[in-house]
């Protein structure tokens, strides 16, 4: 298991967040070429206004023509939503998961427990948030100093006792030192897009069914001999499309799950108390879900949803980390050790 703040794990997420960022531009080119070639095919549109008799290259030629006069704008709006996402995500992230701003007055008990470990690493206090929810989870977000932001849900706060708790804090604090949730905030945004056009196109195909072409030109391309032309380019263009967004989805699946390890080290490293570590994620186990989107349950804790028996899962099962905090935290049993907050059951506030 890594170290606490092991600077080789930073190094990979800014890397990563790099190579998201240049990866971005090619698939949203690829999906705007593959929805062209699907309004071609589904249109009956040709470079020239004509299909020759076997041709099947007229609508792979227009959408080309299509997509060199439009790339530009393509790109200007992706970076409109870039910048709208990166001004507004946490809004947006809140208004998802209903969470609202928890501040000392409102339970000093939660806010006192981040602030002495904020002190005791001389990091700056990330703003605190609840979620109103029985379910046991948390998460960290932000994109740079002055943004961090740790949610919690009511049932976390009043399951855990404070060892426990403070735990919890400590792993999404070692999240926001190592970068991840920069990483992981990026990879929502780009993301996001795909997922959209995606959800989209999906429910108008099974509510409304493809019909291929239509008007003067479908007619006039299949008096020529080229309606199998557009069918052709309507099946290339769903697989385009469909590429480019498994691609999109692989490349958020393909976050490492090692952060969450190193998650848990930095945690027991932070507060000294693997058995905190181990007992909060015990009783989180199996009360974790909560309902939000699939981009922000990735930042989450513990996320239960996954897919493919787990192949696509972005956390790795809480007994295989129970296991490593036994093994390399020196964790020893699933109660706690009384920290200086003890550990006590704790009451609602």
């Amino acid at each position: 298991m890594g170290a606490y703040g092991l600077q080789t794990h930073i190094w990979s997420n800014n890397w990563k967040s790099v190579l998201l960022m240049a990866g971005f531009p090619v698939l949203l080119l690829l999906l705007t070429y593959g929805l062209f070639l699907l309004y071609a095919g589904l249109s009956g549109q040709t470079l020239g206004g004509y299909q020759a008799p076997g041709d099947v290259g007229g609508p792979f030629l227009w959408a080309a023509d299509a997509l060199a006069h439009a790339w530009p704008y393509a790109l200007v709006g992706a970076g409109v939503w870039f910048a709208i996402a990166y001004a507004f995500y946490q809004i947006m992230i809140d208004a998802a998961t209903g969470a609202r701003a928890l501040d000392r007055k409102s339970n000093p008990r939660v806010y006192n427990l981040l602030e002495n470990l904020c002190i005791s690493r001389g990091l700056k206090m990330p703003a605190l948030r609840v979620m109103e929810t029985s379910a046991l989870n948390a998460f960290a977000t932000g994109l740079h100093e002055g943004q961090y932001s740790i949610t919690v849900t009511r049932g976390l706060m009043e399951t855990l006792n404070d060892a426990e708790l403070e735990a919890v804090l400590a792993h999404e604090l070692t999240h926001i030192r190592n970068r991840d949730v920069r990483l992981l905030i990026i990879a929502v945004i780009f993301v996001g897009i795909f997922s959209f056009v995606g959800e989209i196109l999906f429910r108008g195909i099974t509510r409304g069914g493809i019909r291929v072409g239509s008007g003067s030109s479908n007619r006039r391309s299949s008096s020529s001999g080229g309606g199998g032309g557009a069918g052709f380019a309507i099946l290339i263009a769903l697989a385009l499309i469909a590429i480019a967004y498994a691609l999109a989805v692989i490349i958020r699946f393909s976050l490492s799950r090692r952060r969450e390890y190193l998650a848990d080290a930095g945690a027991v490293e932070l507060t000294k108390n693997a058995d905190a570590m181990i007992s909060a994620l015990q009783k989180i186990s199996g009360n974790a879900a909560v309902n939000a989107p699939s981009e922000v349950r990735e930042m989450f804790i513990e996320n239960p949803h996954s897919d493919f028996a787990g192949l696509f899962a972005t956390h790795p099962p809480i007994d295989k980390r129970i296991a490593a905090l036994v093994q390399f935290g020196g964790g020893r049993s699933a109660t706690p050790r009384a920290g200086p907050w003890g550990s006590q059951r704790a009451a609602t506030p």
